[in-house]
């Protein structure tokens, strides 16, 4: 191996002791391909052992806590203790290649098609529907909203007892906990709702649950890490003032890490903060010295990921390279980073294991994945 990418391969330990053998985690992608019932097919279990190939730790896609917070047909499910089995072998599936298994675990929101949750009934913070549709998500009751708290508890209690080493609590990318923090999908005005101090009760709440069902279940070290989106687009959204408040209470919550959903881990803030820096450096700044920080975007090659490492953040996500290359890690372990793949062919469906819903995403979404023009 190359001796400049050393740091990308040295291992680490948490606070609770969980020790990861290297730096590179594989971000959670949604691959759209478990069973009807929300129970893991062949086609998924492939997938997560060649892409947990090498990492030191593997992030599952989103799996839903409750049955109206599902989002795409083909996810996992966590909702009921006959899921477990499915997750076990799932769970076992990552850990047989050396990586932490981690569940990421969430509930939609108004994100959910209404055809993919019982009656079509789709709920949210508030009666805000989603841009460009016209399908207005019922606010949540007081006690319902109770329910999803604990809901995302005992999902975590069947994570542990499936196997995993943590879970990841998914308050980003617009799904239900982000939508009760941002001002534009939360217009309550009881104690759920309102300033910015209010609006981080829900997640907060949920980290509460989380971890107190960590200490009375888990027998072992267990990690609970948070993801969160820094900013929104819309006004009144989430701005980055709003997003480090929220950073520095999940950092006093003694969280194992926090993962930052980011397209560009170089992006620079939109407003809320005078800073010319980018969000990456302003949040590890603010918390980096509390909690570990998992940074991620648009991080294609090895010198890239080295670049970003040295920004100060102790993890390196990858998500769509893993995808086009699942032995990005191995290559560099074996002095072969200049043969790691940083695009897809047309051809490449089958060679690669990727599931056709996947699959029909990435050559439908324009500028997702870098497509060479090969037929």
């Amino acid at each position: 191996m190359n001796p400049k990418y050393q740091p990308l391969m040295e291992s680490f330990r948490f606070k609770n002791g969980v020790e990861v053998k290297n730096r590179v985690v594989l971000a959670p992608m949604t691959i759209s391909s478990s069973q009807p019932d929300g129970t893991l097919s062949d086609d998924e279990i492939a997938y997560y052992k060649s892409r947990s190939n090498g990492v030191g730790m593997a992030v599952t896609g989103s799996i839903f806590v409750t049955p109206n917070g599902k989002v795409f047909d083909g996810e996992l499910a966590a909702d009921s203790d006959d899921t477990i089995p499915s997750l076990q072998h799932l769970a076992t599936a990552i850990k047989k290649r050396r990586a932490k298994a981690i569940l990421q675990i969430f509930h939609g929101g108004r994100e959910c098609p209404p055809e993919v949750v019982p009656n079509g009934e789709i709920v949210s913070a508030s009666a805000v529907a989603k841009e460009g549709l016209n399908v207005i998500p019922r606010a949540l009751e007081e006690q319902e909203i109770l329910e999803i708290i604990h809901a995302f508890g005992a999902s975590t209690r069947r994570a542990i007892e499936a196997g995993y080493d943590g879970v990841e609590i998914h308050g980003a990318n617009r799904f239900l906990i982000q939508q009760f923090f941002s001002p534009y999908t939360n217009r309550r005005d009881d104690r759920w709702g309102g300033n910015v101090d209010k609006r981080m009760a829900f997640p907060l709440a949920i980290v509460d649950e989380v971890k107190k069902v960590v200490a009375e279940h888990a027998k072992q070290p267990f990690l609970v890490g948070y993801r969160f989106s820094p900013e929104e687009e819309m006004t009144p959204g989430i701005t980055m003032a709003d997003t480090l408040k929220l950073v520095d209470a999940l950092a006093n919550k003694n969280l194992d890490y926090l993962h930052v959903s980011l397209m560009d881990f170089w992006s620079k803030p939109r407003r809320g903060v005078e800073d010319n820096r980018s969000r990456m450096e302003i949040i590890y700044e603010l918390v980096g010295q509390r909690v570990p920080v998992i940074g991620v975007g648009s991080i294609h090659t090895p010198d890239e990921a080295l670049r970003a490492l040295q920004s100060g953040v102790p993890f390196i996500a990858l998500g769509r390279e893993l995808i086009i290359d699942p032995d990005w890690v191995e290559k560099i372990t074996q002095g072969k980073e200049s043969e790691i793949r940083t695009e897809l062919t047309l051809n490449d469906k089958e060679k690669l294991g990727i599931s056709d819903p996947l699959w029909q995403k990435i050559i439908n979404t324009p500028g997702w994945f870098p497509i060479a023009n090969q037929v």
